[in-house]
């Protein structure tokens, strides 16, 4: 009778999950698309894709909140922020506790994430005074829009500072570090980091999307009109 051979649990090989999953690339490159062509529409005038454009952005970046509640283990807040003495030990040269985004760079993320809602959310209530006023300025007294609508662009210029330390960052985790940070973020995982559990399914994130965008659309048609104008030529 034929032997029957057997797998020793402990010299299995673990399984490969996903790194980061699709609802993660999908929506950091979205961001990365949406940001300079916000910036564009906005310098050459087109208010009105500038505020589809500012508004397709905060329901990317709510989602991606949300994702951190109930994402995939990677995705999620609990696997990356951490506390002072775990950021502290990695800035000491103990390796990173989780396959994802290290101690620095999850406060990082969250920091980006925060401006981003705080550019987009203020966006809703910007007006040049003229001809543009943002969907939720009229929700508000015009004192509390305008002092709201007066950080838009003081926020836009904190955020290209952080921008451009992420960068300065990834390419310093892959010149010197030899840390594969970008093959990830576009194929879900690379040699040698692999996620720590199954990812969630795609439609979940989809599902939220359309629920955060469905809102958001409601929100709109209930907002205030904004005054007739009468104009004397």
């Amino acid at each position: 009778m034929p032997s029957i051979r057997t797998q020793d649990p402990a010299s299995a090989e673990p399984p490969d999950h996903v790194l980061w999953d699709l609802p993660v690339r999908l929506i950091h490159w979205l961001i990365a698309l949406l940001l300079p062509a916000s910036w564009w529409t906005a310098e050459e005038g087109y208010q009105e894709v500038h505020q589809w454009l500012g508004l397709t952005l905060l329901v990317a970046v709510v989602t991606r909140l949300c994702w951190g509640l109930v994402g995939s283990p990677q995705s999620r807040f609990r696997d990356f922020v951490r506390g002072p003495s775990t950021v502290l030990a990695y800035f000491r040269g103990e390796p990173s506790p989780t396959p994802g985004h290290n101690p620095a760079g999850g406060w990082s993320a969250m920091v980006l994430w925060l401006l981003l809602l705080a550019q987009a959310l203020t966006g809703t209530v910007n007006s040049d005074d003229v001809l543009y006023t943002g969907p939720f300025y009229y929700v508000f007294d015009s004192g509390v829009s305008d002092f709201l609508a007066s950080y838009h662009e003081t926020i836009f210029n904190v955020l290209l500072g952080f921008i451009a330390l992420h960068v300065l960052s990834v390419i310093y985790h892959e010149r010197l570090r030899k840390e594969r940070l970008l093959k990830p973020m576009v194929l879900g995982k690379t040699e040698g980091r692999t996620g720590t559990g199954p990812a969630q399914p795609a439609y979940k994130a989809l599902v939220i999307a359309i629920l955060l965008g469905g809102m958001l659309f409601a929100l709109l048609e209930l907002a205030p009109a904004p005054p007739v104008s009468e104009y004397y030529w």
